[in-house]
C-alpha cells in the first residue's frame, strides 16, 4: 500500500493569516483522492508557540499563524466529516507536528512527529503521493527530504495551495526535475 501525505491543510493557510490560493480546492480534491483510492493517510501541521521566531512580531517573516491549539492550527474540519473511511480522517497516531522549535524554520515536515513521538519519514512507504499547502515551502521541502530519504514521489497538482502562482509553478517544475511524477 501506498502513502498520502497530506501537507498542512490548516485553517490559518486557508482562510487565516497566510490565506494560500487554491487552498479550498485543494482540500476538495485530496478529500476525493483519499476516498477513490486505498492508502495510509497521513497528515502534517504546522505547530507554533506564540514565541516562535519565524513570526514577524518576534523578529521572522510571516504573520503569526499555526499556533499551538488555536482554530488556525486546526486541521480544515472536511478532513473530519466528508472521509467515508474513518481510519483515514485525522487521528493523534497519523498527524505529525513540525515547526515545534521556536528557533530553527521547519519547513519540510519529513521529521515531524506524532503524540507518539514518532517521525513521519519512518511511518511513510517506499512510494509517497504528496498534496496540500503550500506548494513553494511546506509541501516542496517535504517532497525534498522524501526523495532525500530514497522514497518515490507523485506529486498530485491538483491538490496543492500556493502562497504566489508563478512561485507554485516553480516549485512544481524543481520538483519534476529531480524525478517527483506529476499527476495533473
Amino acid at each position: 500500500m501506498d502513502s498520502l501525505v497530506i501537507v498542512d491543510c490548516q485553517y490559518d493557510f486557508i482562510d487565516g493569516s497566510l490565506a494560500c490560493s487554491g487552498s479550498h480546492e485543494a482540500v476538495a480534491y485530496l478529500i476525493n483522492f483519499i476516498n477513490r483510492h486505498e492508502m495510509e493517510v497521513l497528515y502534517t501541521s504546522d505547530w507554533h508557540s506564540p514565541a516562535n521566531r519565524s513570526f514577524k512580531v518576534n523578529g521572522g517573516i510571516w504573520p503569526i499563524h499555526c499556533v499551538a491549539g488555536e482554530k488556525g492550527s486546526a486541521l480544515d474540519r472536511h478532513f473530519f466529516a466528508d472521509i467515508i473511511d474513518v481510519k483515514n480522517r485525522p487521528n493523534e497516531e497519523n498527524i505529525f507536528h513540525k515547526g515545534m522549535d521556536d528557533i530553527v524554520e521547519e519547513y519540510s515536515a519529513f521529521h515531524g512527529i506524532n503524540k507518539k513521538g514518532i517521525p513521519l519519514g519512518t511511518m511513510v512507504t517506499d512510494h509517497v503521493y504528496v498534496g496540500g499547502i503550500a506548494s513553494e515551502y511546506c509541501v516542496k521541502e517535504t517532497v525534498f527530504e522524501l526523495l532525500k530519504a530514497g522514497h518515490k514521489v507523485t506529486l498530485l497538482v491538483k491538490g496543492l495551495g500556493y502562497v504566489d502562482y508563478n512561485g507554485h509553478l516553480a516549485a512544481i517544475d524543481a520538483m519534476k526535475k529531480l524525478g517527483v511524477e506529476i499527476l495533473e
